[in-house]
């Protein structure tokens, strides 16, 4: 069974859609005892960081996270799950839950982009997330694909070989982030079409560890 952290920061049906979808087996859940029984996590999320992070508290699942990734077993983070696992988000002048060293900042503005056009902030559309290394997560995936984002925020870890995909939306931002048993999106690919569907997929039956082809 494949645990969705439920910490009422939304998005989650679409989330579970997906994964059914594609003939797995999940639950959206806030338990700490069915989470850590799980084979896998999913920790997702659209909002603010700070409130976030009081949910995640108020609901004891901040350390349950903590333990998830200590158990490595596989763990996946989409859009403010991202950045939420990182030390320190900008949003809120909030303290996060350190799983990855680094920061969440937010774009500068005004943001250009390279012709000199002014661009919107959030980045809300379709970009591609450019790889930086392979990874089974984007097993089969072709290299122009693009996902879908909404959002103000990027995490920018300390450990720069962490990055898996880069994306440029005025600057260059890491849109995907690997360590270990963890992975972590920018994007949302429960909204990303058959791309996103093919990277949960990979996720389902990924075994950390393995390599990419």
């Amino acid at each position: 069974m494949i645990a969705i952290i439920d910490y009422r920061a939304g998005n989650l049906t679409s989330v579970l859609r997906a994964v059914n979808k594609l003939g797995f087996e999940a639950k959206i859940t806030s338990d700490r005892r069915e989470i850590l029984a799980a084979a896998r996590v999913i920790f997702p999320g659209v909002g603010a960081a700070g409130r976030a992070m009081k949910d995640l508290k108020e609901l004891g699942l901040a350390e349950t996270i903590r333990d998830a990734v200590a158990q490595n077993k596989p763990v996946l983070g989409i859009c403010l799950g991202t950045q939420i696992i990182m030390e320190y988000s900008e949003e809120n002048d909030t303290e996060c839950l350190g799983v990855i060293k680094g920061q969440v900042r937010s774009f500068p503005s005004p943001l250009m982009d390279q012709a000199g056009g002014r661009l919107k902030i959030p980045h809300m559309g379709w970009n591609r997330a450019v790889l930086t290394r392979p990874h089974p997560i984007f097993q089969g995936i072709p290299p122009e694909s693009e996902f879908y984002f909404v959002h103000t925020y990027f995490p920018v870890p300390a450990d720069q070989s962490l990055t898996l995909a880069k994306t440029l939306h005025g600057i260059e931002f890491a849109s995907a982030l690997g360590r270990d048993n963890l992975i972590a999106v920018q994007f949302h690919p429960e909204k990303s079409g058959p791309p996103g569907l093919t990277l949960i997929k990979n996720f389902c039956i990924w075994q950390p560890g393995e390599s990419a082809h």
